[in-house]
């Protein structure tokens, strides 16, 4: 009997589908498992069915949160079974011994493969039976799709560095969210804080981010600076149809010491120096450049900037966005896998490719016309085999859809990344640029402009003109050396700005790009590629958490930290509070599911971190954190019976 374990039911009956279209009697659904008429098995796991067992299941004395016990860190890691879903362990257990052979469907990315392998692990398959599991991995729920996957199993040892690369995550979440938590709502305790302050190594840094931010735009004082423009034309004496168009002055190696950091100029009378000096002056041009140039369509969408688009488009937060990609792939099966962290598609996916389109363009939705405008001859850079990992882009599904079956959300998110599927069959953009230079009194002006000569996939996409750039060629024909004529100097006053409060589209990103925030040069240089705080699948459930616990609250689109937040950022030891550690920490786990490193070479400094600020977290004063009315019965609660369901919301 081969047995097929998925990691959702929803899997598992697509699986049990596609198994039974070629055998002539019907299967057998029970609420546990499906038996097929053939004999073989679909089961599934209902997400999770195992955790990390809790402190007090290593040691009794773990159970009252006390200094003296941390850290914890335990020599021989334990699993155990979630009392939910003890039932369908069992039944998993019963199936695994019957099994002649053994087929991983977990999800196609980090957390599927472990999930489904501990399981293995777990109820000690025999080591012959271990070794010739076979790995399906499905991102369509589809039935043509689910059936081509079935007949490309692989060798689940295939996958190994996968799995230990999130086994790793699951372990470093537990030591650092455990011992952490667990010192610091001590230490708060000391200053009369009666409740939990919860650390993780994800959740924290992303707070950090965020008062930081606001931190920053309280304490942020606004500048005048200085800009000059020079309007310019071929001939002194203006004809009644010659116009003007302006150049910018580029302040000079000499002026540097009257600008900022950013080269804005800050003393007025050095600019208005500049105006004066350059009105009714020849302007020579020192250089002009026109070329052509092109943009390639926008690859498809990840989890993560699918999130991003959503919330500036929408106004959607990245967890109602998860939620609904889930119920497009699930209940309608109109996308592929969202929990995706890849933008590329496999060359084998080309070959549906017409089929998807012609279904998009027979939908009654809006996409049809886009549909209908596509060439389907047009190969864009997103098909990439070298790009592709467990798993590949969020895609339409081979399946039709229809306005009515869908709500508001779901037609937004789905008409999203249908546009982001199709303009890999438009054109590229094109244009030409021209950079213009002139030498005006001795000083350098410049400015571009950019002719449009191909929309090609931006015609679907609204119309978004860069403030900086001159457009629709609105330069005459110049050439070198050509003497030029500024009618007159402008001098234009603004004001610095503060830096804005992150919303959920600019938290997402930051988070996808944490380099930027990454003081240490040399982390920075290791992120540039593979930076990330978070995966594409938790980020949205963290930013969720961190809204539950009170840590931060919305005003509009603004996310801003609460009180107890800001105290708790300002309490923790820095470090804590940065992206550095973390980010460096999600590089070494991505290499480790890219077999460029290993378990011990992530676990060791990272239990050696855990130990120096556990010891170190008596130095630090909480008395910021405002005070919570102590209630002796709630949190004796609290802190032990509690205790492991606190400590595992602790640990991201």
């Amino acid at each position: 009997m081969k047995l097929y374990i998925a990691e959702k039911p929803s899997l598992g009956r697509a699986i049990a589908a596609a198994l039974s279209h070629t055998l002539t009697k019907p299967h057998k659904a029970l609420k546990t498992h499906i038996e097929l008429a053939n004999g073989d098995v679909v089961s599934w796991c209902v997400g999770h069915i195992l955790a990390q067992a809790n402190p007090e299941d290593y040691d009794a004395s773990f159970k009252k949160w006390s200094m003296d016990t941390l850290p914890i860190i335990p020599s021989q890691w334990q699993l155990k079974p979630i009392t939910r879903t003890k039932a369908q362990l069992t039944v998993l257990r019963k199936l695994v011994k019957q099994a002649d052979e053994i087929i991983h469907a977990g999800d196609p990315d980090r957390e599927g493969q472990l999930l489904v392998d501990e399981v293995i692990d777990y109820l000690k398959v025999s080591k012959t039976k271990k070794n010739n599991v076979k790995r399906l991995l499905i991102s369509d729920l589809n039935l043509p799709a689910v059936k081509r996957s079935l007949s490309s199993l692989k060798s689940n040892n295939d996958f190994i560095s996968l799995s230990i690369s999130a086994l790793a995550r699951s372990r470093a979440d537990w030591l650092y969210g455990i011992n952490l938590t667990r010192a610091y709502t001590l230490q708060g305790q000391k200053h009369g804080f009666n409740s939990v302050l919860s650390v993780g190594r994800v959740q924290t840094p992303i707070l950090g981010l965020v008062v930081r931010r606001e931190q920053e735009i309280k304490e942020f004082v606004s500048k005048p600076f200085y800009q000059v423009l020079a309007h310019l034309s071929v001939n002194k004496n203006l004809t009644t149809d010659e116009k003007t168009f302006s150049a910018k002055w580029q302040p000079s190696d000499a002026c540097q010491q009257y600008c900022d950091e950013e080269g804005r100029v800050l003393v007025k009378a050095l600019a208005m120096n500049v105006v004066n000096r350059i009105t009714d002056q020849d302007a020579i041009v020192e250089s002009i450049k026109t070329e052509d140039k092109q943009q390639a369509q926008p690859l498809p969408f990840n989890l993560s900037s699918l999130q991003i688009a959503a919330a500036k488009q929408f106004s959607m937060n990245a967890k109602l966005v998860l939620d609904v990609c889930q119920a497009l792939y699930e209940k309608h099966k109109l996308i592929t896998y969202p929990r995706s962290d890849c933008r590329y598609l496999p060359k084998e996916q080309l070959k549906q490719a017409p089929a998807i389109i012609d279904l998009l363009s027979r939908s009654d939705l809006p996409c049809a016309q886009q549909a209908k405008g596509v060439d389907k001859g047009i190969k864009s850079k997103a098909w990439n085999d070298s790009k592709i990992t467990a798993h590949h882009a969020i895609i339409p599904t081979e399946k039709l859809a229809s306005n009515s079956q869908l709500n508001s959300f779901e037609k937004n998110i789905y008409l999203l990344v249908v546009r982001q599927y199709l303009v890999q069959f438009y054109p590229v953009y094109r244009y030409q640029q021209t950079s213009l230079s002139v030498k005006i009194a001795g000083g350098l002006f410049k400015t571009k402009a950019k002719m449009e000569q191909e929309l090609g996939w931006k015609t679907l996409f609204p119309v978004k003109n860069d403030p900086n750039e001159l457009l629709d060629n609105t330069l005459p024909k110049l050439i070198s050396g050509q003497i030029l004529h500024c009618q007159r100097g402008e001098l234009i006053e603004k004001n610095t700005s503060p830096p804005d409060s992150f919303t959920d589209a600019t938290l997402l990103s930051a988070m996808t790009g944490i380099a930027r925030f990454v003081t240490d040069p040399s982390i920075k240089k290791v992120l540039r590629d593979t930076d990330g705080l978070g995966t594409d699948a938790t980020r949205a459930g963290i930013i969720d958490l961190l809204f539950k616990r009170n840590f931060l609250q919305r005003i509009g689109k603004k996310i801003i930290p609460t009180e107890v937040g800001v105290a708790l950022v300002n309490a923790l030891p820095l470090k804590a509070t940065l992206p550095d550690m973390t980010a460096q920490w999600e590089s070494v786990l991505t290499a480790i599911s890219e077999k460029q490193s290993t378990y011990l070479h992530f676990m060791q400094p990272l239990t050696d971190n855990v130990t120096e600020m556990v010891t170190g977290a008596s130095q630090q004063s909480f008395a910021g954190l405002p005070q919570v009315a102590f209630k002796p019965k709630r949190a004796k609660r609290k802190f032990t019976k509690k205790s492991s369901r606190v400590s595992k919301a602790a640990s991201t």
